[in-house]
């Protein structure tokens, strides 16, 4: 195959076809033809026939759990994108039925729990600004900040939780303007990223992220005994840090840090994904449970289009990856009638809910779609 190299942030990316940073496992895999984007008029149409279908099989919009709120969070990114009233009224719904409350209540430190607060806060923002919206994320992590041991920092023990909690925080804290919320974030950040089991998650070396402390080095490998970086989980904290970052002023004292987080991950990522445009479960091991998988892929769109949007990438190097992954995304794991497939199911590693198969789907899955859509938009635009 000819390639001709682009190097940008000192990285080297193909033209025509990503470098893998490891055995090239998917030689097989047909290379999608994308190295452009589609017009925003027909990135909003598939996005509207995936919300469309998700919402009218599921006329009971759900529970207020980490899963359905990151469903209603990529719902409300294609609402202020597209000012579809029916999105917003599904949104309002669901937040009314839980009377915008957490799961387990205003008490809980637990992440996955305070995910709902997310999207209170964007009801909060594009609609009328009733304080009883956002009464029980505030008070919730307000107790963390100031009340309920505040120097306790080990709460975030798992990668997902990036993504469930950072933009809480910072978004509270621009909105109340307390810098107190941004320094508790940034303290429950740094020990997920440097002290966690005791290296902390964050693989220096790559860019990557482990799950939780099991598979941190000398514990679970894949069968081959190759590192486990399960890729939804380095979803979860490519899209932490892109909400985060969205939230925090520029010139936030941690910013800097976070932006380098982020183009590190994308950076690593780019460097994995499959020759159809997906990433495989495991990013350490082309070879274990190879095949295309959408949550995880999406969220790597999501990450990428924003880091190209922003300046933190090189748009001509890193543009054809985020091209052949919506190209793979809306042409393989987007059904004619818009279900989304190939979703790996809830779970905290790649064996979890396998097979992963075109009839499989998720509600967070769908959301990060979602997400990723409403990017690839901002970017085609």
């Amino acid at each position: 195959m000819n390639r001709r190299h682009l190097l940008a942030n000192g990285v080297a990316l193909a033209a025509t076809s990503v470098v893998l940073g490891n055995a090239d496992a998917t030689a097989s895999v047909q290379r999608p033809p994308a190295t452009r984007l589609p017009s925003s008029n027909d990135i909003a149409e598939v996005l509207h026939r995936v919300a469309d279908h998700w919402i009218g099989t599921h006329g009971d919009s759900g529970d207020n759990k980490w899963a359905n709120a990151t469903f209603f969070s990529g719902l409300l990114a294609l609402q202020r994108m597209t000012k579809n009233l029916r999105y917003l009224r599904y949104a309002h719904e669901w937040a009314e039925k839980h009377n915008y409350g957490l799961n387990a209540g205003p008490t809980t430190r637990h992440a996955d729990n305070q995910c709902a607060g997310q999207v209170y806060l964007d009801l909060y923002e594009i609609g009328r600004r009733d304080r009883r919206k956002i009464e029980a994320i505030e008070a919730c992590l307000h107790r963390m900040v100031y009340d309920d041991r505040p120097a306790k920092n080990d709460d975030w023990w798992w990668v997902d939780a990036l993504h469930m909690a950072m933009p809480p925080f910072a978004r509270l804290g621009r909105l109340r303007e307390d810098q107190r919320y941004e320094e508790k974030l940034y303290r429950l950040y740094q020990h997920t990223k440097r002290s966690e089991g005791g290296p902390g998650l964050y693989h220096r070396d790559t860019g990557l992220w482990y799950r939780d402390k099991r598979f941190l080095p000398g514990h679970i490998t894949s069968p081959s005994g190759k590192p486990v970086f399960w890729s939804r989980g380095n979803g979860w904290a490519a899209a932490g840090h892109v909400k985060t970052l969205k939230a925090l002023p520029s010139g936030g004292r941690y910013v800097p840090e976070y932006r380098e987080t982020l183009t590190r991950l994308v950076t690593a990522a780019a460097h994995r994904q499959r020759q159809d445009g997906f990433w495989n479960v495991n990013l350490g091991d082309a070879e274990h449970l190879p095949g295309p998988e959408t949550s995880g892929t999406a969220f790597f769109v999501y990450a990428t289009a924003y880091a190209i949007r922003t300046g933190l990438v090189d748009r001509a190097t890193f543009l054809p990856v985020v091209a052949r992954a919506w190209y793979g995304l809306v042409t393989k794991a987007v059904q004619r009638d818009g279900f989304l497939g190939y979703v790996q199911g809830v779970g905290d590693r790649p064996e979890h809910s396998q097979p992963v198969t075109k009839d499989t789907t998720a509600d967070f899955g769908v959301g990060a779609f979602l997400l990723a859509g409403t990017e690839v938009s901002r970017l085609a635009r």
